[in-house]
């Protein structure tokens, strides 16, 4: 059966509804990343920014494969996650403005997205970090005898570090319910895939670990999700972990910091352009008489008010409290190992206050802590 023939049946087996569904996301998502951008350099957004631009299918695919019981974890590079698992784009803009109203409260802006009453547990700023933190969630669904599987998204850079191999390791041995999924966009910063990794298939590092592994084209929608759709079922039901490899390409450069033209050609970008995943996705709906051009631009126009609402809510929207500076990052005390910790700041102060007083006198490499400091710690 060709290719053609292939994606035609995956798209049969879907609801209509579903599919215009999925297309009107891709767009969201592409149209929220562009002007995140814009807002970008109108210096509304702070920090770094890494955006989904060109890897829409893959985005959408996978989390069209999740189940109410499951849960996923991605990298840095989690806008798109963030919109696709239902996030509204006035939250998830309203995080990247560092908004009470956002995602994490402006606590996490572009790099540590969640939703966790959505199972969205969070982008993590540190390469690769997400995933052994993502095998030990399978791990609690294991032990604690729960439904559902983990899915955890991961640059192709992330394979080539030792935490990716110790969780994938402890993920094969325990039979977790867990899947990997590297998206592949060829490039790690500036260093093609080609040049750091001397298997560049990264699927077959899944061999390593016998687990089930295979690649996908990271630009069909339809073709990324059927894969998840199979593999999140051996994790889910047969407690197997699986690795999948979506290949796919980001337009921009790796972050709005990076013009991404030193290290690819015009000629690579635009070749890629041609297998735009918002316009194969869309070309798909016309072949099949779901869309035509006056639907299509419906829908622009439609996201684009929503994305410009989105901004506009951000602006509106408060800052958060200082006074809440230090909330959430310690236990109240009722935990046994937070019980010699104060609710406060770092140096056991109960209160922003109580730090802004004490400032001048923090302890320094030849000056002990303050004695009530020290005192309120139990040391």
């Amino acid at each position: 059966m060709s290719i053609a023939s292939q994606t035609q049946q995956r798209a049969e087996a879907l609801p209509d509804d579903e599919l215009r569904r999925l297309y009107r996301l891709m767009v969201l998502i592409r149209r929220f990343e562009e002007r995140a951008e814009e807002q970008y350099t109108r210096d509304r957004i702070g920090g770094y920014l890494h955006n989904n631009i060109g890897e829409e299918a893959t985005v959408v695919g996978l989390v069209a494969a999740l189940q109410p019981d499951d849960y996923i974890f991605t990298s840095y590079r989690d806008h798109g996650v963030a919109l696709a698992i239902g996030a509204t784009p006035q939250t998830a803009m309203a995080e990247l403005f560092g908004k009470e109203t956002g995602l994490a409260h402006g606590r996490g802006g572009s790099m540590h997205m969640l939703d966790v009453k959505r199972h969205f547990l969070g982008g993590w700023g540190i390469v690769g970090g997400q995933v052994p933190i993502a095998v030990g969630a399978a791990l609690a669904l294991e032990y604690q005898d729960l439904p559902g599987a983990v899915m955890c998204l991961l640059g192709d850079a992330a394979v080539n570090i030792g935490a990716f191999h110790e969780a994938m390791n402890l993920a094969g041995v325990w039979n977790l319910p867990f899947l990997a999924v590297i998206t592949n966009n060829l490039y790690g910063m500036g260093t093609s895939v080609e040049r750091a990794s001397a298997e560049p298939e990264l699927y077959k590092r899944a061999s390593a670990y016998r687990m089930p592994s295979e690649r996908v084209d990271g630009q069909d929608t339809l073709a990324v999700r059927e894969a998840a759709v199979r593999l999140m079922r051996l994790a889910r039901d047969e407690r197997q972990p699986c690795l999948l490899e979506c290949m796919t390409y980001r337009y921009t450069g790796h972050s709005i910091a990076d013009p991404g033209r030193g290290y690819r050609t015009p000629e690579e970008v635009e070749s890629w352009k041609h297998r735009d995943p918002v316009t194969l996705f869309g070309a798909r709906l016309r072949e099949r008489g779901l869309m035509d051009d006056q639907g299509a631009q419906a829908i622009a126009a439609e996201v684009e008010q929503e994305v410009q609402d989105a901004i506009d809510f951000s602006l509106q929207s408060p800052d958060p409290d200082p006074a809440a500076l230090y909330q959430h990052m310690y236990g109240s005390g009722s935990q046994e190992q937070f019980a010699r910790m104060s609710a406060g700041a770092p140096f056991g102060e109960a209160s922003i206050e109580a730090t802004c007083e004490v400032s001048p006198s923090l302890p320094t490499p030849t000056s002990p802590a303050p004695t009530q400091a020290a005192g309120e710690r139990g040391n």
